[in-house]
């Protein structure tokens, strides 16, 4: 009897023995399996264990797996998430044995991860309190186990690639005084070295570990990969082909080849080393969604975008790979934002809020703001379309009966290419009102980020909304940006938006805190101009000379400022007063100001030949009326000695070459002539000349030119442009040639 007990005995120690052996067995297969990025697989292995044999070990390293599994995926996965699935499982591990430390460790981990630094603090000395006093070192049944513990509680004073010394440094060295011969304390080490930026302590380590396991593939990788980062990649090549070379299977080896190829822009090779890479890992998507994170932090944006829809095709589950997908579309050039815009809808209407990344606000914002960076074009031709179908439609209602059915095909046509424009802009505000909100949703969770505040402020003011871009502009003065610039920014703004009020008050401040500054004088006079366009007030004339007085002090370094004030003053007397000899007194002051810069002389004759040109039409006699016109073609003729390719100046010519010949021969009653410009003599290209109340009508070309048959008896042409006041101009028979100016 005492013989069978005897053997029942030994029989459960050794099946006891034989578990253990199997358990340890198949967690260090498991651990072989993270150690290759195979996570998901890792994963199932860790979770069968526990099912079967739910140890604390097994805990410990299902939570370390899902932490890479997460790094290995920032992109498409958030840190809440992954926190509390690694912290299931450790806090599963304390349940299971509450004097394994690893677990306390891997909770001082996920917390300090996410911010709470006092809970981390007390996990990390009850880890501590765990281990045996370390004074007698010969004394320590388990010292590599008591090491790596240590050096894992050095790891958790690590997060968002920053290092807090304080905390890693004593257990490192505590940890390399406990056991000096562990390869995977040395490995640990490198990491934490490489994280505080010294690469060379950190090969120094990584070098160690290959010392003492030759057979690391990890380490070799990770001194390939620290080279990769630097640059050096045929420094690197080696240590990825050695990791082959211990383990012709170590996936993670063929994958960084695979980047480094791409960064050597060897695509055909990099591909083939990410296609062993995925063979290894058997397509599984984890490793697929690797790749593809591989792609992007390649700038590879097409094949990003290209692996996501054979991912798709395969699981539609993954939504979260919308987010990769679209940042790709916007990064990608040229970009698309159609497809990136579906994307993120994808993303947004199928995650739920709590995984919604502030980055992907961030992104929505950009693709929807720059899909309508023609914004600007868009409002303008609308409302020039607007206008036209109004004039067409007063000249049908006032057309003969049997006129109208050909009016009313044209009409129809002019009214149904508007409606397909309103709706473009319809479209085009919703989604830019969208676009703010995503940016205004990033910017709520973290306000002080001033590279998106000045993005968002950018976007909204090339797409005329001002008021949010002021809001933005402000608010970074608020946050300590209270820079001339970005006070410029809130006042321009403002002045774009026609706010002027506000505008006034900025550059006025702008002046108070920068008065040495000449750029806050301008702008309150172009303010000023802008709120009196007619002059009425006289403001803007003492405001463009306290400019001239202001540059004054230094005329060559404020040659730009004083340029454009004599030009306002000139166009002011020429346009508003009618004061000819005035005019011709600013006019000469800025063709002398500079002699030898060309572009300030071309523009000071442009502006005489306007003046001239002004004066001939204003003469009623035709001998002073070619006298001056001839005068204006002298000026035109000086710009062609500047610029002999100058087109607008040889338009001109010949304009006015035709226009003193019509006088000298007589004249078509029937044809008109003339060029259009701004009040600084600038043709203006793309104006409608339209005869009153019919459908007469040409455009001007680039150099402003215009010359077309009008009806007989024509009482006046409709001049309109984008940007420009619309202009009546009154026309009689004894006129031809009609310069129209518009404000």
């Amino acid at each position: 009897m005492r013989r069978i007990l005897k053997s029942l005995i030994v029989f459960a120690v050794m099946a006891a023995s034989f578990s253990a052996q199997v358990v340890a067995q198949d967690l260090l297969e498991a651990r072989k399996l993270t150690s290759k990025e195979q996570y998901e697989q890792a994963s199932d292995l860790y979770k069968k264990l526990i099912a079967t044999t739910p140890t604390a070990d097994a805990y410990y390293y299902a939570g370390e797996n899902a932490w890479l599994a997460y790094f290995a995926d920032t992109i498409s996965n958030t840190i809440g998430e992954a926190a509390k699935e690694a912290g299931d499982f450790y806090k599963n591990g304390v349940k299971v044995d509450s004097m394994n430390p690893l677990n306390y460790v891997g909770l001082a981990k996920t917390l300090y991860y996410i911010g709470k630094d006092n809970e981390a603090s007390q996990y990390r000395t009850k880890a501590k309190s765990l281990l045996p006093p370390y004074k007698k070192i010969k004394k320590i049944a388990n010292p590599t186990r008591y090491a790596y513990t240590l050096i894992k509680l050095a790891e958790t004073g690590m997060r968002n690639n920053k290092v807090d010394t304080s905390i890693v440094m004593p257990y490192m060295r505590e940890s390399f005084m406990i056991d000096i011969k562990n390869a995977e304390s040395y490995i640990i080490a490198g990491d934490i070295y490489l994280v505080m930026g010294n690469g060379s302590k950190s090969i120094s380590n990584y070098n160690l570990a290959q010392d003492l396991e030759p057979q690391s593939t990890v380490a070799s990788m990770k001194i390939g990969s620290i080279y990769m980062k630097a640059r050096n990649l045929q420094v690197a090549i080696p240590y990825f082909e050695k990791a082959i070379e211990i383990d012709s299977t170590f996936a993670p080896a063929y994958r960084e080849l695979g980047q480094l190829y791409s960064l050597a822009g060897k695509y055909d090779q990099s591909k083939q080393y990410y296609k062993t890479y995925l063979d290894l890992t058997q397509g599984n998507i984890p490793a697929k969604i690797r790749y593809v994170n591989s792609l992007y932090f390649a700038n590879d944006y097409a094949e990003v975008i290209s692996n996501v829809e054979e991912i798709f095709a395969i699981d539609q589950s993954r939504t979260y790979l919308n987010r990769i997908a679209a940042y790709s579309c916007y990064e990608k050039k040229p970009a698309d934002f159609e497809k990136g815009k579906a994307y993120m809808q994808t993303l947004m209407a199928n995650l739920d809020e709590s995984r919604i990344l502030r980055k992907d606000y961030i992104y929505y914002g950009r693709i929807l703001l720059k899909k309508n960076a023609d914004y600007s074009k868009l409002a303008t031709d609308t409302a020039r379309m607007i206008k036209d179908v109004d004039n067409f439609q007063n000249a049908f209602n006032k057309a003969k009966a049997d006129a109208k059915p050909a009016l009313k095909v044209k009409l129809d046509s002019l009214s149904n290419a508007l409606n397909a424009r309103r709706a473009l802009l319809a479209n085009a505000n919703s989604e830019i009102d969208l676009g703010i909100k995503q940016y205004q949703k990033a910017l709520s969770i973290q306000l002080e980020d001033v590279e998106t505040l000045t993005e968002f402020g950018n976007s909204c003011y090339s797409v005329k909304r001002f008021n949010d871009a002021a809001w933005a502009f402000k608010t970074l003065i608020s946050l300590g940006r209270n820079t001339l610039d970005y006070n410029m920014l809130v006042g321009k703004t403002y002045y774009q938006a026609k706010d002027f009020t506000r505008a006034d008050s900025t550059f006025t401040s702008v002046i108070e805190k920068f008065p040495n500054e000449i750029v806050g004088y301008v702008w309150l006079a172009n303010s000023a101009a802008g709120a009196d366009p007619e002059n009425e007030t006289g403001l803007s004339l003492q405001r463009y000379q306290s400019v001239i007085d202001f540059g004054r002090k230094d005329t060559v370094k404020y040659a730009n400022e004083i340029f454009e004030a004599y030009r306002f003053f000139g166009s002011f007397y020429l346009f508003d007063r009618k004061d000819y000899n005035k005019a011709k007194e600013y006019f000469t002051l800025m063709l002398n100001l500079a002699p030898d810069n060309k572009d300030y002389k071309v523009k000071a004759y442009t502006s005489l030949a306007t003046l001239y040109t002004t004066m001939g039409a204003s003469e009623r006699e035709s001998e002073p009326k070619i006298a001056q016109y001839q005068r204006a073609i002298e000026q035109y003729q000086k710009i062609l000695e500047l610029e002999p390719a100058n087109a607008a100046a040889k338009a001109n010519i010949n304009t006015l070459n035709t226009a003193i010949s019509n006088i000298r021969k007589g004249i078509n009653p029937d044809l008109i002539k003339g060029i259009v410009t701004d009040k600084s003599g600038k043709p203006i290209g793309g104006a409608s000349v339209r005869v009153k109340d019919t459908a007469a009508e040409t455009i001007t070309g680039a150099d402003g030119k215009y010359a077309f048959e009008i009806p007989k008896s024509s009482e006046a042409l409709l001049v309109t442009a984008p940007g420009r006041k619309p202009k009546e101009v009154p026309v009689s028979a004894s006129v031809r040639v009609y310069n129209i100016i518009l404000d």
